[in-house]
C-alpha cells in the first residue's frame, strides 16, 4: 500500500478535545475571599486607614481569578459562567484601580462617576441574575447578594448612606460563594452531591 497514492483510503484519526476541568470554585474563591475583605472594612472591623492593604484581595483574588475561570469557562462552552467570571473580574479590576487613584493619587476626583458605572454594572448583573434561576439556588443567593451590595454601595456614593449595608450584602456574598465554591470541590471529586446547592427555580 502505497501512502502517497491519493487514491487509497486514508483513516483520520481525530484526537478528543482535552477535558477542562470546571473553574467555578476557582472563581467562586476568589469572589467569596475578595468580598469578605471588603465586608470586614465595610462593617468596622478593620481600619479605613489601611485601605490600600485590600488592593492586593480585590486585584488578584477579586479580578484575576474570577478572569481565569472565565475564560476557562470559554473553553468548556459554558457561557454563563464564562459571562459572569469575565465580567465580575472586569468589576474588581476597576474597583481596584479606583481604590488605587483615591488613596494614592492627588487628583480631584468625583465619585458620582464611580456611581453611574455601578449602575450601569447593576443593570447588566439582574440580567444575569434572572439568568441564574436556570442554574442552581446557591448562584442565586451569590447574584442577589451582589445586586443589593452594588445598590448599596450606589446608595452610599450618592445619598450619603452608610456603608454598613454594604457590608452586609458582601458578607452574605462571601458566605453563598464559600459555600458553593465547597459544593463544586467536594461534589465533583465525590463525583457525587454531597453539599446540595439546590434545584434550579425556573426550568424553561
Amino acid at each position: 500500500m502505497d501512502e502517497n497514492d491519493p487514491l487509497e483510503p486514508h483513516t483520520i484519526i481525530k484526537k478528543p478535545p482535552p477535558k477542562i476541568a470546571d473553574p467555578a470554585c476557582l472563581g467562586l474563591i476568589g469572589l467569596a475571599i475578595a468580598a469578605l475583605v471588603l465586608a470586614f472594612t465595610d462593617l468596622g472591623f478593620a481600619s479605613s486607614k489601611m485601605e490600600s492593604l485590600m488592593i492586593p484581595w480585590t486585584l488578584f483574588l477579586g479580578g484575576t481569578a474570577q478572569l481565569v475561570a472565565g475564560i476557562m469557562d470559554f473553553k468548556r462552552d459554558n457561557i454563563f459562567g464564562a459571562t459572569a467570571f469575565t465580567t465580575y473580574s472586569m468589576l474588581w479590576y476597576s474597583v481596584s484601580l479606583t481604590l488605587f487613584i483615591t488613596i494614592f493619587t492627588s487628583i480631584d476626583f468625583d465619585l458620582t462617576h464611580y456611581a453611574h458605572g455601578l449602575l450601569g454594572f447593576l443593570i447588566f448583573s439582574l440580567l444575569l441574575t434572572a439568568a441564574s434561576l436556570m442554574t442552581n439556588k446557591i448562584l442565586l443567593g451569590v447574584l442577589l447578594s451582589i445586586d443589593i451590595a452594588i445598590l448599596a454601595l450606589v446608595s452610599h456614593i450618592l445619598v450619603g448612606t452608610g456603608t454598613v449595608p454594604v457590608g452586609i450584602s458582601l458578607l452574605f456574598v462571601s458566605i453563598f460563594s464559600f459555600y458553593g465554591a465547597a459544593g463544586e470541590l467536594i461534589n465533583n471529586m465525590a463525583d457525587k452531591e454531597v453539599l446540595p446547592l439546590g434545584e434550579p427555580v425556573w426550568k424553561p
